[in-house]
């Protein structure tokens, strides 16, 4: 199942486990993606705490945790290849993979059509 939040991150969950991102409006108002910075594995995260950053040639913008708990892994690869993101930002481009210390956090968030109502309006 997928939740959005209002800060523009997307979290993928399956069990207790959450793969993170920024959603695609997000990367499109970033535009080319020139730096990412991802969390190391074993860190404790508090739900909306800054966790990640990522910079493009427009800015730089903090990446949130949408749910509290530890950082599994961070995706390496984005260091490396920054692109990455705004090639496959729901996919492919995800920051970070946490294990859910409170998956009652999640209702809290959007599904994705409220995400895609609420992008609109903004």
């Amino acid at each position: 199942m997928e939740y959005f939040t209002k800060s523009h991150e997307w979290i993928s969950v399956d069990g207790n486990v959450g793969t993170v991102g920024i959603t695609k409006h997000a990367a499109e108002q970033l535009g080319d993606i020139v730096f990412v910075d991802v969390p190391a594995a074993g860190r404790q995260v508090k739900q909306g705490e800054q966790v990640a950053v990522v910079e493009s040639v427009k800015a730089a913008s903090d990446i949130y945790a949408p749910v509290s708990g530890e950082i599994i892994s961070g995706n390496e690869e984005l260091v490396s290849t920054p692109a990455g993101v705004g090639d496959s930002p729901e996919a492919a481009g995800w920051f970070f993979k946490i294990k859910i210390a409170d998956t009652a956090e999640l209702a809290a968030m959007m599904d994705r059509a409220a995400y895609e109502a609420f992008v609109e309006t903004a």
